[in-house]
């Protein structure tokens, strides 16, 4: 119990070397900044992870059936899926390419058909749509909001769509833009237009077929399980993918942006423990003569050794401590902040027409905070061993013998 009391008069106790109680300072702080930084980067990290996948989610369901040549069998295909454990809703939807003709403006576009009645229970698409939504029927189109704004086009006007079918085959189907959807992704909103399923089997001669059934299941994160089963289950000629699948390339980037982030921002606090270690090394060497009467009257060198090595804790405990508060705090506030400073500087921080968010996302995950803090004490702890160590091996007669 000695042990404990000691580190905490060494903690608060006044230093006879003014430095010694600088450089202690300095690595709490630069301690807590560490932990501060990599919580308030992480959560802001989380928040455009979500904010991505839920537009990708958004747009196009959690798990697709297609099939070479469309399926005939739509209705027997979607209360087959349907009656799956993990699988809420499904949804026919038919897909094709066509060359979007407005005024003298030839632009390719993916036109996607839905039954909206179904759509809204797996997709996003009709609240992107809005009103719009409402209007969709025979003749009548929804275009992307960025199409409309690149073409200059306005609810109410008529585009052509030409299909062309082979050389001698193109069919040119008219349709008056009824509204615009707005997904917050400019790859999907600058080359979808949106029609009601039976216009688009018309358009792409399907008869009665659809290109594919889209589903929303419980857990969108369980995607890839739901899918695996399904490919198993439905076999050929069926294929079956994910959203994870739709976007890879982009779901993985940022797996792998978090984790760089996070390996470059534990860096500083790595550096902040070298700083404690240094702090408690000119401890030790202040703190020589006490350590060698405590050893001239029985003190082993294990107690010292816990002396010092609760010393670290102590500090790195504050600082951790301190650094956590910070980052929740400013990660909470961080649009605030934000605001605060574009006025000041008067520069856009986070400019909504590149970002298509009204505010910074920010998603605080209770396991990140956790992670940040674990990894914050076990380096402290580290970082106080050698110290500790030293002090525990220093002679009691050395030690006195030239105070």
């Amino acid at each position: 119990m000695w042990t404990f009391f000691l580190s905490i008069k060494y903690l608060f106790s006044g230093r006879k070397e003014r430095m010694i109680s600088l450089t202690g300072g300095i690595s709490v702080l630069g301690l807590a900044l560490g932990v501060a930084s990599l919580i308030v980067v992480l959560s802001i990290m989380n928040g455009f992870d979500s904010e991505i996948r839920e537009k990708i989610i958004g747009t196009y369901s959690h798990v697709m059936v297609t099939a070479d040549g469309g399926i005939y069998n739509s209705d027997g295909l979607v209360s087959r899926l349907e009656a799956e454990p993990e699988i809420v809703s499904a949804a026919p939807f038919v897909t094709g390419q066509a060359v979007l003709r407005a005024r003298d403006t030839l632009t390719g576009i993916i036109v996607k058909g839905i039954d909206p009645d179904k759509e809204i229970a797996v997709t996003d698409v009709i609240t992107y749509s809005g009103e719009a939504a409402s209007k969709l029927g025979s003749g009548t189109i929804v275009l992307g909001g960025e199409l409309m704004k690149n073409e200059r086009l306005f609810p109410g006007e008529t585009v052509e769509l030409v299909l062309p079918y082979s050389v001698l085959d193109v069919e040119k189907v008219k349709l008056e833009v009824v509204g615009s959807f707005t997904s917050g992704r400019y790859d999907y909103d600058s080359n979808i237009g949106i029609v009601d399923i039976g216009t688009a089997q018309k358009m792409f001669r399907m008869k009665d077929a659809i290109t594919g059934v889209g589903m929303k299941i419980e857990d969108g994160m369980r995607a890839n399980a739901v899918r695996d089963a399904l490919r198993a289950d439905l076999g050929y000629p069926y294929a079956v993918r994910s959203w994870m699948d739709l976007d890879r390339n982009l779901v993985m980037a940022l797996a792998m942006e978090k984790k760089i982030m996070f390996i470059i921002l534990t860096i500083i606090i790595l550096v902040a423990c070298f700083n404690i270690a240094s702090s408690l090394i000119m401890t030790v060497m202040e703190k020589t003569r006490d350590i060698g009467i405590l050893k001239a009257i029985g003190a082993n060198s294990r107690g010292i050794k816990i002396v010092f090595v609760t010393l670290g804790v102590f500090i790195g405990a504050l600082g951790t401590a301190v650094g956590a508060f910070l980052g929740v705090y400013i990660s909470r506030r961080v649009n605030v902040i934000a605001g605060y400073i574009e006025n000041v500087t008067g520069v856009t921080l986070f400019p909504g027409d590149v970002y298509y968010f009204t505010e910074i996302p920010v998603k605080i995950c209770r396991s990140d905070v956790i992670t940040v803090v674990a990894v914050a004490a076990a380096l402290t702890l580290a970082a106080g061993m050698y110290p500790a160590w030293k002090a525990a091996r220093l002679d009691p007669v050395e030690a006195i013998r030239y105070e």
